[in-house]
């Protein structure tokens, strides 16, 4: 018996730990058996999003189906946090006689405690733990400078990673059925039933898809069209431009090699494609953040990348953090992109660096709690390529552009949502202003007859504050 733990890899196409798990089974004539393990109260400490929770939860029965066609059982159990979790799963171990257990590596630092936990569990029971390497193109570990060491640019890292993927088609073969398990009757009982408990609140994400064949559907269409003016139209949240992809990576429902596969398929005669190598570009953001992770524990316990970053001057101002959640702030692209977030549990890209810009450089408000505001309502959260975004736009992660990056709230609005089309969408009290004001009503002779409010604060101003502030500790360094 193999045991196989599932975590955010909730797939069976392109998942490495099962696929060694199934292929020594196979060559051993032994079954396998799978087990998830929900941990709430873990949950609630990382911020996970009511919808992601509820994702997950409909895509495990999607798994459940899949696994069901390899012959294996998916076992399901809910404890308080990691550890319990970890004991839960060498105990399954121990039940079953397995021989070994299998699982994906994470990198922040409790899900690497949790790991390195169940390892040891392991070896005292005499069994083998298989740690995985799944999340990444390029695993941790396996990208380093010439000095040795992990990059803290992305640009180089992206070369070099280019440079080890170059010529790289990942092997995505299905995988063949393993001899059916005969589970002690107290084990038949943990399979995976709408009658367990999952008492993690959660919130419709039907929006969004569980479904395997959907889910790979949604990444064949993208690389099929979209994808060609990917470089073209990403930037603009009004366009259909972007895959839709994260909430499926975020949960493992889709793994970077498969999209990365997508993408060579698609244009084997077009190997030149400026969309494709943007979108390429856009995974290796994500392995880049997951590698610092990986590196950096000071990055799972909320540290600044910079150390001088820990010693900025924030504001305490509810009234203003609240009108930013709302979507209240009185300019349109931040508002827009706030109720899109609120009500739609996804935003933009661009638009989660320009509000993210605008929460830390405009209201000078901790850009941790506009982090953990981002992963309570996210259903493509992800904590390293969420830490590693909020860092960036905050001026305190790893950028080669120093602090006086500061977005203008109304400028990028005019760029990136020209007519307000967006805007409009998510704001129709403003339906009625005309498109030169629409980024800036509060200029407009009307402005009086709309039920809109006018801006918090004054940009010019603001961003002088800030680039004082940045300056004064940047420069203590």
């Amino acid at each position: 018996m193999q045991l196989i733990w599932f975590r955010r890899d909730l797939r069976t196409q392109d998942n490495t730990a099962l696929h060694g798990a199934v292929s020594y089974a196979r060559a051993h004539n032994e079954a396998v058996t799978a087990i998830f393990v929900a941990t709430p109260d873990q949950w609630a400490g990382h911020d996970m999003a009511p919808i992601q929770a509820d994702l997950i939860y409909r895509r495990l029965f999607a798994l459940q189906k899949d696994l069901q066609g390899l012959h294996i059982e998916l076992l399901y159990k809910e404890t308080k946090n990691f550890e319990e979790a970890a004991r839960h799963v060498a105990a399954t171990a121990e039940r079953l006689q397995a021989g070994a257990l299998w699982f994906n590596r994470e990198y922040a630092l409790n899900e690497y405690r949790r790991d390195l936990l169940a390892e040891k569990l392991m070896t005292v029971q005499g069994r083998k733990a298989n740690a995985c390497h799944d999340t990444c193109l390029c695993p941790p570990g396996t990208v380093l400078n010439r000095q040795g060491t992990y990059y803290k640019v992305f640009t180089p890292f992206a070369r070099a990673c280019n440079e080890q993927l170059q010529g790289l088609v990942p092997s995505l073969q299905p995988l063949e059925p393993v001899a059916k398990a005969e589970l002690p009757l107290d084990i038949q009982g943990s399979i995976l039933s709408p009658e367990q408990p999952f008492s993690y609140p959660r919130l419709s994400s039907s929006a969004y898809h569980a479904g395997t064949k959907a889910i790979h559907k949604k990444l064949t269409d993208f690389c099929a069209g979209p994808m060609n003016a990917y470089d073209q139209k990403r930037d603009f949240p009004a366009v259909a431009g972007t895959s839709g992809l994260s909430p499926y990576l975020a949960i493992g429902a889709l793994s970077a090699r498969t999209c990365l596969s997508g993408l060579i398929s698609a244009h084997r005669n077009d190997p030149g494609c400026l969309g494709g190598a943007v979108w390429k570009n856009e995974l290796l953001w994500r392995d880049f953040y997951h590698h610092l992770m990986f590196f950096i524990p000071g990055l799972s316990r909320q540290e600044c990348f910079h150390a001088w970053g820990d010693r900025l001057w924030w504001d305490d101002n509810p009234e203003r953090f609240a009108a930013w959640q709302a979507g209240k702030t009185g300019y349109p692209i931040v508002d827009a992109a706030m109720r899109q977030l609120n009500q739609t549990g996804w935003m933009h890209n661009r638009l989660r660096m320009i509000v993210a810009s605008f929460l830390t450089k405009d209201l000078h408000i901790d850009w941790h709690h506009g982090q953990a505001y981002f992963m309570r309502h996210l259903v493509d959260g992800d904590f390293a390529a969420n830490n590693g975004g909020w860092q960036w736009s905050a001026s305190t992660g790893c950028d080669a552009q120093p602090f006086f990056r500061i977005f203008n709230p109304v400028s990028q609005g005019k760029k990136f949502d020209p007519g307000g089309r967006f805007v409009r969408t998510w704001l129709p009290e403003l339906q009625q202003v005309p498109d030169r004001y629409v980024h800036c009503p509060w200029i407009w002779s009307g402005s009086r007859e709309i039920a809109y409010p006018a801006p918090i604060v004054d940009h010019s101003q603001e961003r002088l504050i800030a680039l004082q502030r940045y300056s004064k500790e940047s420069k203590r360094n």
